[in-house]
């Protein structure tokens, strides 16, 4: 494939394109504290969990719909590569031969004629120039919708990951809560053997482990069904993934460095993405405007000539011409069209704008959730303590016959319904996490960028 030259964002002679600052006003800092550490580029080892780092690893290597995308890169290179070409002289080789049979009043014969023809056409008001800026800023849009694909793949396998040990330690701790709630029916009917409780008692013990039964199950259903997403996600048939589940989940680092908004717009890829449709759509502006100027082209063409062909290199014939064409009447055509490319310019301005809010959205809300989850972990662990010494008092006191097994039956089961929440809500701050590293990263390089047909070592790439 054609190597791909260095990308300059300038606009050289003819028609100029917008210089265009920040549409939307920034905030100079985020609205919350955030750490010290610095941003990981590849945050996922920031959890210490080398599982996961695997799984991302054959995730951004081997997933089908990162591959496809780039692919897309590689056909938006192909374009620039073809835009280009209108900037060189076309070269054309013609070798023409003929016979004719003779008629009355007609002398028949061979002809035989090889000819060279070029064609140039002279970037007068810079559209070719123009053009081939447009689709190299499409090109790096493309790259850089690669490289937020790629943080979103590693962020589900993240989150996809996390949900799976979550799940996995649900199941353990209701296994767990059913081994007990069995030891304690065991005990109930002791004492309804020797008078001392109701039959009922019995039944609403063996309800609450029916129902606890029943909480197993749906975790089970849960884990399968994200094994089968991990596995599309690593570009893996579902039911053939293999991997050690485990039931720890890691701990929280420090939070990281969250920076400047200013600084997240020049980071974020799709964000730059956003910003380089734009100037593409600025420059087809150019275009547009330059299409209602006259052309300017040269053709040349050099040929031998002959009746016979050995003696083809005797008679020679060359022509040089020159056409300038101006447009006069489209029917209003060329008009219609610079005005489109206008409105399209100022979409894509907007949809840069709207980037940038959504950016700074998702970091301010990763950053809230993440604050406030800490204080709801907290106060269920508060809750917990109080409902487990709840539960204690009340069980000497049912099994001194103070009270009946209701309320005992009661507050277990809410100490036992605590214990799988707090679980959940310990999922969902790495959640909060994952969020947060998406909403600040960076593109990264993927192994894919460096095989198959189309490598980044062949055509590179700049983004800057």
């Amino acid at each position: 494939m054609m190597f791909i030259g260095a990308i300059l964002l300038t606009s050289g002679c003819g028609n100029k394109v917008t210089t265009r600052d920040v549409p939307v006003a920034l905030p100079e800092s985020f609205s919350l504290p955030t750490g010290a550490s610095e941003l990981e580029t590849d945050w996922w080892t920031t959890f210490q969990d080398a599982q996961l780092n695997a799984l991302i690893d054959t995730a951004i290597t081997h997933n089908l719909e990162l591959k496809s995308a780039w692919f897309e890169v590689a056909q938006d290179a192909s374009n620039v590569a073809i835009i280009s070409s209108q900037r060189v002289p076309q070269v054309f080789l013609e070798l023409q031969g003929g016979a004719s049979r003779p008629a009355p009043d007609f002398v028949g014969g061979e002809n035989t004629q090889l000819s060279l023809r070029t064609s140039y056409e002279v970037d007068l008001w810079g559209r070719v120039k123009q053009s081939k800026l447009a689709a190299e800023n499409r090109l790096i849009a493309t790259y850089l919708d690669y490289q937020t694909l790629a943080i979103t793949i590693a962020g589900e396998v993240s989150l996809t990951w996390f949900s799976i040990q979550t799940f996995q330690e649900q199941l353990e701790l209701i296994q767990e809560q059913t081994e007990y709630n069995q030891q304690v029916l065991a005990l109930i009917r002791a004492r309804f053997a020797s008078g001392q409780v109701r039959g009922v008692d019995i039944l609403r013990q063996e309800q609450l482990i029916e129902n606890t039964k029943e909480e197993a199950l749906s975790v089970q259903m849960e884990m399968k069904t994200l094994r089968n997403r991990l596995a599309v996600l690593l570009g893996i048939a579902p039911g053939m993934l293999s991997v050690a589940q485990e039931s720890k989940l890691p701990s929280l680092s420090s939070l990281p460095d969250a920076g400047l908004p200013m600084e997240l717009i020049n980071r974020r890829p799709d964000i730059q993405s956003s910003f380089n449709r734009m100037q593409a759509a600025d420059r087809e502006v150019a275009v547009a405007i330059s299409n209602t100027y006259p052309r300017l082209a040269f053709n040349l063409t050099g040929a031998l000539r002959s009746n016979t062909l050995t003696n083809l290199v005797e008679s020679q014939a060359a022509s040089l011409t020159g056409s300038l064409l101006m447009p006069l009447f489209y029917g209003g055509r060329l008009n219609a069209e610079k005005e489109q490319a206008k409105a399209f310019r100022e979409q894509q301005v907007q949809e840069y704008g709207q980037t940038i809010l959504q950016a700074l959205q998702e970091v301010e809300d990763a950053m809230v959730r993440e604050s406030l989850q800490k204080e709801i972990i907290s106060n269920l662990e508060n809750q917990l303590k109080l409902a487990e010494r709840a539960f204690q008092q009340l069980r000497v006191e049912y099994l001194n016959g103070s009270i009946a097994y209701l309320d005992v039956l009661v507050t277990l089961d809410q100490m036992q319904q605590l214990k799988r929440e707090l679980v959940t809500e310990e999922l969902n701050l790495l959640l909060y996490r994952v969020s947060l590293y998406r909403a600040l990263a960076g593109g990264f390089q993927t192994p894919i960028e460096n095989e198959g047909e189309f490598s980044m070592n062949e055509n590179p790439i700049p983004t800057k």
